[in-house]
């Protein structure tokens, strides 16, 4: 079977469903073409299952690309206060926790319903569990699956990135970019979990579960959040965080009591001793943690000089991790289509006139907390714009 449009988008994602619902409120006939069986299925796992939809203060500056001014256009013509217009405007009851992150009061399936609604309103027509065999353009692009042949003056990539490949991750957006001449730049896991050396993680990783109000620094970056104890490393959003920065061999340092002179506790005392170290470091770090840490780290006497060493290594604990947890457990995927080869107003390919690329596939990726999905929204609607 043959079908006629007037636009083909590769994914029902984010990016993807956002892009064909406006593209059809401008007339536009298009096709969504999907292989799996249901829209969305990351905006479902995501946030825990609520879905972080977006981030209020979302900027530029929370994004990493090899451009970093790439994604400002897109992101001033659709801003968050545009999607969140949308979902009340659906009646999807949320609500704000810290760092201005937006998340479903009820559902993730509230988001994915509001954007498959908007679709079907709009005569999008979406092909479900449709595995695709070859793509080619002549005067127009042809896309052909195991049950049709599509055709359209416009093809649309909106296929993710290789995080997560239990939800149906794969390759085959760069694949198609590297098609069609276009250049990918080096990808890997972000907004992952760090895996600790085998020595540290005998030392720590006993602890899993235990959390700490941290800051946590590359060369490059520092975030002020929570950090996690794993069962092979360290995870929480201070680390997901820090991970789109680190490279391997790099070390971390870790700041256990940001703006806290912990040791000023310790001094105060007549008696100078390991029990009166930890009563001081149990002030700002969990028991147990703190407990084993000083452990670890005990200054060999309690003079001031040992103090002031102590006091330096609580805000300047330095890690090397081995590696990540990988994109099994990444929740976006760093690099991707190199923005030079696109458009930054309308994300059109600048050597294949009619080929978009949108959403995690391009090499823009945001910090934890709603701002990849703001990329989503905001690259997706001025492709849809554009169609």
């Amino acid at each position: 079977m043959i079908h006629g449009f007037d636009a083909l988008i590769l994914g029902a994602g984010a990016a993807g469903l956002m892009c064909a619902a406006e593209a059809g409120k401008r007339g536009r006939r298009v096709a969504l073409i999907e292989r799996a069986n249901r829209v969305g299925k990351k905006i479902l796992v995501s946030g825990g299952g609520r879905c972080n939809f977006t981030n209020v203060h979302c900027q530029p500056g929370n994004f990493i690309s090899t451009n970093p001014h790439f994604p400002k256009s897109a992101l001033a013509r659709y801003t968050p206060s545009d999607f969140i217009a949308l979902v009340e405007k659906h009646h999807i009851p949320y609500h704000e926790k810290t760092l201005g992150q937006l998340f479903c009061d009820r559902s993730a399936n509230d988001i994915a319903g509001m954007l498959e609604f908007e679709c079907q309103s709009n005569g999008v027509k979406t092909f479900f569990n449709s595995r695709i065999l070859e793509i080619q353009r002549t005067t127009e692009f042809v896309v052909r699956t195991e049950m049709a042949e599509f055709h359209a003056p416009v093809l649309v990539v909106a296929t993710g990135g290789l995080s997560i490949p239990k939800i149906g991750a794969t390759a085959f957006g760069y694949d198609l970019a590297r098609q069609f001449g276009l250049k990918i730049n080096q990808t890997r896991p972000a907004l992952v979990p760090l895996v600790l050396a085998s020595t540290e993680r005998n030392h720590y990783c006993s602890l899993t579960g235990v959390s700490a109000e941290v800051v946590v620094s590359t060369d490059h970056r520092s975030f002020r959040e929570k950090m996690l104890i794993t069962h092979r490393g360290l995870s929480g959003p201070a680390i997901l965080q820090i991970s789109t920065y680190w490279n391997k061999g790099e070390p971390i340092r870790i700041d256990l009591a940001p703006g806290v002179n912990v040791t000023a506790a310790i001094r105060s005392e007549k008696a100078r001793n390991i029990a009166v170290g930890q009563a001081a470091l149990q002030r700002f770090l969990p028991k147990r943690f703190a407990t084993r840490w000083l452990d670890l780290h005990s200054p060999s006497g309690w003079t001031d000089k040992e103090l002031a060493e102590l006091e330096r290594q609580v805000h300047e604990w330095e890690l090397t991790p081995t590696e990540t947890e990988g994109y099994e457990k990444a929740e976006v995927t760093a690099g991707g289509v190199d923005t030079d080869e696109l458009s930054s107003k309308t994300m059109e390919s600048r050597k294949v006139a009619g080929l978009f690329f949108i959403g995690e596939v391009v090499d823009v990726t945001g910090h934890l907390g709603g701002h990849n999905f703001q990329w989503a929204w905001a690259s997706g609607a001025v492709a849809g714009w554009s169609l």
